[in-house]
């Protein structure tokens, strides 16, 4: 791939959708759906409807300028979906374009003993290849993060890794929350404070629950608890007065204005946040009663579209 193509997040984004189904032999469906939603961005019903929390159909538009009015954005992602990619890269635009050097990224995709990786990366002291070797990337790095990261190394926007590493979270999972304290002072730095609050009443956390009530020892709900105080924590400590923060990370951690958010209202009382969700439906004409308030704005996509992995 030529550097031109490289430093052009939106072209790159297109071609590695397009050179990732290629592998998979599906080009042909997946060029002809990635080029339809790219040029069905005035809200083409067929690639995606934007709804408020109501069930109100929107434009794109009033999602872009109520996002530029917030201090924080939560865009929560499906992470094999194509379009909400694509938006999340077309919001960062209209974000730094609004808010410039004031506009922070936070990745729950980066983990925090990560931060210096990506503090260089964006830089430009470590290349992309030097980048790439040294970080434990998802699997859908090259088609869904990596056009975010390209943009914001072109425009030295911070960006801060806010994900407990997995391993701490595997290790409260498995062996409960004392199990940290072994933990060295170094390796307790890239976790949020571990006397972290749980609000067991919280209706996403309702399902974890119940789950470890049906395990063997498991503490799924407190593995996601950590990852949601951490994301929160980190976010809070890397916003200052004067700040905006925009945040990528799966739906569920910011749906119903829970998860993060709800750690992050006790981090920063008084924080102007907006939350996306994203979902899919068989039909799309009419949101689904289940989604009706899950964020400010529900992009709905057709179950049918193409998934980047």
């Amino acid at each position: 791939m030529s550097a031109k193509v490289e430093n052009n997040p939106r072209k790159f984004l297109i071609l590695s959708y397009n050179k990732t189904i290629e592998m998979k032999g599906k080009i042909v469906g997946c060029v002809l759906m990635v080029f339809f939603a790219v040029n069905t961005f005035a809200q083409n019903e067929r690639a995606f409807v934007i709804y408020t929390a109501k069930g109100k159909k929107v434009s794109y538009k009033k999602l872009q300028k109520k996002a530029i009015e917030n201090q924080v954005v939560f865009f929560g992602e499906y992470h094999d979906n194509p379009i909400a990619h694509w938006l999340e890269l077309e919001l960062l635009h209209d974000l730094f374009e609004s808010h410039g050097a004031a506009l922070k990224m936070g990745f729950e995709m980066f983990e925090q003993d990560q931060q210096m990786l990506l503090i260089d990366y964006i830089d430009g002291k470590i290349s992309d290849q030097q980048f790439e070797d040294s970080c434990r990337l998802w699997p859908n790095y090259e088609t869904d993060y990596k056009p975010l990261l390209l943009y914001a190394k072109q425009n030295r926007i911070t960006s801060i890794a806010t994900n407990v590493p997995r391993k701490y979270a595997s290790l409260l999972f498995k062996r409960g929350r004392p199990a940290l304290d072994s933990l060295s002072a170094q390796e307790k730095s890239y976790i949020a404070p571990l006397d972290f609050p749980v609000d067991t009443t919280l209706s996403q956390y309702a399902p974890l629950k119940e789950m470890d009530q049906h395990m063997d020892g498991g503490h799924l709900l407190e593995a996601q608890a950590l990852k949601d105080a951490t994301m929160a924590y980190f976010l809070a400590k890397n916003f200052n007065s004067g700040d905006y923060f925009y945040h990528i990370n799966g739906a569920y951690h910011s749906n119903y204005y829970q998860g993060i958010l709800w750690y992050l209202n006790r981090e920063k009382p008084g924080t102007t946040v907006l939350t996306i969700s994203t979902v899919t439906q068989e039909n799309i004409g009419k949101l689904e009663k289940e989604y009706v308030g899950s964020a400010d704005f529900i992009i709905c996509v057709p179950e049918s579209m193409t998934r980047t992995h």
